[in-house]
Formats: structure tokens, sequence, C-alpha cells
């Protein structure tokens, strides 16, 4: 007899996915039985932290992460993380253990009641199969529909007494059966997008993450140019599709409509590609666009195309249309562009260090090909301005703002990509919401860096508070807390920096090591 479990664990290994990350339940112990020798099982302490991981590694491998969590409340503790995945299109297939079939309905102790509706709305699909061996099928759905522009978690609900049970025989069809999107432009739609480029006066490119999600920044770069087009990242961006240092480079939008729309002011032609339209924050109330601006978008998501308030829309495949455009552009007569000027050096030697002295540091120390993670979200904007993130996939942050993604999610590239070194830029505050991942990487040996900027402070909390002219708000500081002792407690090497030198010196022993290292440097505001 072939069962549903040895049949699910061959569908998975024939489509490549062999990684489960998992904070295990006894609904998941079924599942987890005869755990197979070609697998790996990465554990999280915390189910937040496990989809975090697996997010971080899903976006950097392009390909599918498999998690398994605890019926309904693992998936609960996850939400938050999910919440990240699902801005990020973050091809994620979500498992959790059911109390067994008998017992369901009398919603004995760990049913998940009403499991679909659980993870809703931050799923693209979520399922608990009808019967047993309806099992292979369900999973098989899963993996393509998170693979499917766009890309995005699913949900799968699985009773555990089901993997003992008998397989359908025809469940081999499942086997390498493979899911294909194809959405680039038409003939006609590609011509009229040329022409628009070609006629436009003073054209701009906004781009957004899924470009460095379609390994596309080198198609738009030809792209801006051809176009000699400045180009603006779009706000909060969580990747970077597009060089930093690059002369057309003009830096991150705010993530305000009337500065956005200021911003823009003067171009007649907005060419967005691969985000959201757009991904707004403070409100900043405004026109979206100056008179005689035209906006085009092209977006792999039907519902961001949908829901934009303003401009035309192209849903297709992000990549493929960015090297179609590159590739037929016409050079334009139009001056090259020239830099913009690099920001002033903050000369500071003594501590706490300014962040503009942090980012300095690191960037001149830092391996060229370094992976920046960010979670230090008061000091972004500087980030962006002093960090030279010149190559695919060098960037990394919380799609849908949720705190807690940067740590575990580091991890997650760093198992995706171990010829780079992974860096994590992690605010206190911010630190606490995922700490637990210090003890995976100890245990798994993923030598990520983690850079605590310790300023005793929510900083992009008191920044808020500026924002909205709000004073003597209780629980913006988290003082009295040592970085280094709670990572010694968890095994880990980790250095104080309390100067630049200090820094400096971290840093170098960091990088000279193949383990997990935490820096905790004592930081103040921003200048300004």
């Amino acid at each position: 007899m072939t069962t549903v479990h040895a049949t699910t664990y061959e569908l998975l290994r024939q489509q490549g996915i062999t990684t489960v990350f998992g904070n295990p339940g006894s609904n998941e112990l079924p599942f987890l039985k005869d755990f197979p020798a070609d697998f790996r099982y990465i554990l999280g302490l915390h189910e937040g932290v496990v989809v975090g991981i697996a997010d971080g590694y899903a976006q950097a491998t392009g390909a599918p992460a498999f998690v398994n969590l605890h019926s309904a409340a693992g998936t609960g503790n996850a939400m938050g993380a999910l919440s990240n995945a699902w801005n990020s299109h973050s091809p994620l297939i979500i498992t959790a253990g059911q109390q067994t079939r008998a017992m369901v309905g009398i919603e004995a102790l760990l049913t998940n009641v009403e499991a679909t509706n659980l993870p809703r709305p931050l799923v693209k699909w979520s399922y608990e199969p009808a019967s047993a061996q309806e099992v292979p099928h369900a999973m098989s759905r899963a993996i393509h529909m998170a693979s499917m522009a766009p890309r995005g978690p699913v949900y799968l609900s699985v009773p555990y007494d089901d993997w003992a049970k008998e397989a359908d025989p025809q469940s081999t069809h499942l086997l390498k059966r493979q899911v294909v999107n194809a959405g680039g432009l038409s003939d006609d739609l590609l011509a009229d997008l040329l022409e628009q480029l070609a006629s436009a006066r003073n054209p701009v490119l906004v781009l957004g993450p899924d470009v460095d999600a379609a390994q596309a920044n080198e198609h738009c770069v030809t792209l801006a140019e051809r176009l000699k087009a400045p180009v603006w990242v779009a706000p909060s961006a969580p990747r970077c599709p597009f060089p930093t240092r690059h002369p057309n480079f003009r830096g991150l939008l705010p993530a305000g409509i009337a500065t956005i729309g200021k911003l823009l002011e003067g171009h007649d032609l907005v060419l967005v590609l691969g985000a959201p339209v757009f991904r707004y924050h403070q409100y900043d109330p405004g026109q979206y666009l100056a008179a005689g601006t035209r906006l085009i978008a092209v977006t792999c998501d039907p519902l961001e195309a949908a829901r934009a308030p303003m401009g035309d829309a192209i849903v297709g495949d992000v990549g493929l249309i960015a090297a179609t455009l590159a590739a037929h552009v016409p050079l334009a007569d139009r001056p090259e562009l020239k830099a913009l000027p690099a920001p002033e050096p903050v000369e500071q030697s003594d501590g706490p260090l300014r962040p503009e002295v942090v980012f300095d540091t690191l960037d001149e120390i830092a391996p060229k090909d370094a992976i920046y993670l960010n979670e230090s979200t008061s000091t972004t904007a500087l980030m962006w301005q002093r960090l030279g993130m010149q190559q695919q996939g060098s960037y990394y942050f919380a799609a849908a703002g949720g705190l807690g993604f940067a740590m575990p999610a580091a991890v997650g590239v760093q198992l995706a990509q171990p010829e780079r070194r992974v860096i994590a830029v992690i605010g206190d505050g911010s630190a606490n919401y995922s700490i637990t991942t210090l003890w995976t990487a100890v245990q798994y040996n993923i030598p990520t860096i983690f850079i605590i900027m310790n300023n005793g402070t929510y900083g992009a909390l008191r920044w808020f508070a500026g924002v909205l002219e709000v004073e003597n708000v209780p629980g913006l500081d988290v003082p009295g807390i040592d970085f280094c002792k709670v990572a010694q407690g968890y095994g880990m090497r980790a250095l104080k920096a309390n100067d630049r030198g200090q820094l400096e010196d971290a840093l170098h022993q960091a990088l000279a090591l193949n383990a997990p290292v935490l820096i905790e440097v004592s930081t103040l505001g921003p200048l300004g």
C-alpha cells in the first residue's frame, strides 16, 4: 500500500521542495513521522519566526517554501508574518495539522475550527481536503497556486489521520506536473507602449519589488539608460530593484499622496514597473498626479491593477515586459543624467553613533555583494542614501510593515544565498518581536550578521508622533535591554560597539567568522 504520507513526500521531492520550516505540535507529528533523509527540517521557536525564515528563503530563491504549523494556535501566531508574505508576493505553502477527522465535528481539543477561514484574507487560497485521498491533489494545487503570478502564500489544513491512509493510485499523475505563466505584451500593446515612451517629453520610471523578484534589474537599467530617464523606487519598497549608485537613480519615494504628486510633477509620463500604485502610509492629502502627468503601471497582480486610484495598468509578467521594453525602446534624444551628489560624510569617532556613521561604516567594510535586511524603520531613508546596493537581491524589508520580519528573513535569505553575506540591521524595539531567531541561526550555524541599533526607543513611532502632532504618548521607550547577553544566552557570539572604532573592529571580526554574530551598536537619532 502506498500511503498519502509517502505520495505527498514524493510529490514535494519531484517539485524540488525538500526543506520544511516548522514548529510542530501533536497534530503535525504523523506528517513528520519517518522524516526522509533527503529532506531537511529548520526549526523555529515561534511560528512568526518560522514563517519569516521561510519568507526570506522563498524571496531569495524565487521558489515556493514549505511551512508546517500547529493547528489554529500556530497559525494565529504566524499571522503577523503572513501579512508581510502576502504583501511581498512570497510563494509560501503553509500547512497546518487538523484534529483527526472523527473528532473535528465535536471540536475536540486542537481542532482548527473553520480552518479555511482562519488565515484569510492573507492567503491566495485556503483549503481542507474533503477526504484523505484528496490530500496529494490538494498539495499539488497548493504548490501551483503559490507559484502562479501573482505569487503568494496558500494554506492547507490536513487532518492528522489522513497521512496513514491509502493514496489514490492516480495521484502519480501529479508528481511531475508543471504549470507555467506566460504573460507578455501583444504586438499592438507593445507598439502603443513604445510609442508613448518615445513621444514622452520627460518620462520617469518608478520601480517596485516585483522587478527584483523577477530578476529584471538589469533590464530596467538598460531601459532607463535608453530613455535617459530618472528612476525612483516605489514607496515602502520591500526590495531594491535598481542600483543605488547609478547616475539615473533618484531615491526612494516617500509614502505620502501629495509629496509623491509634487515629486513627479513636470513628468508627462510615469511608467511604474512591478509596484502597487502606490503603497501610501502617513496621511498626506493632495493630488495623486499633477495636471498633464499620465501614469501607466505594469504589474503581475490584477488586484493591485484594479485598486490603483489613477492611471492605466497592464497585468502581465513584469520581467518579460521589462526585457521586451529594454530591447525595443529607441534611444532618447535627451542629455545624459548626472548622479545625485553623494551625502555629506558625518565625522564622528566617539559614540553613541549617528545612524549615518553606522551606514557609512557598513558601506566601507561590508562586501560589495552583501545582502541587507532592514528593520530599523526610522533610518530607512538613510540606508537607501548611504548604502551602495548594486546587485540583484541586495535588500529586503517588511512588505506590510509588520515588525518581526527582518531577523528571521535574514536567516532564510542566508540559507538561500550561502555565497553572499547577509547583514540584518534591526532597531532595538523591532528585535524583540523575533529574538528567538538567534537560536535557529546558532543551531544550524547560519552565518548571518545581526546589527542591533540600540537607542532605547521606538524611533519610528517617535517620528510618527511628530507627524500626527500628538504628545505624552506612553510605551515609546524600551530601555534596559542588553542584547549581547540575550544573544549569548542563545549561544551566539556577541559584540558591543560604543564608538566607530569598536564598530569597525566588530564588523571585521564578524565577517571573518563562518558563524552567526550579533553586534549591538549604541546609537543616536538621525541628523536633522
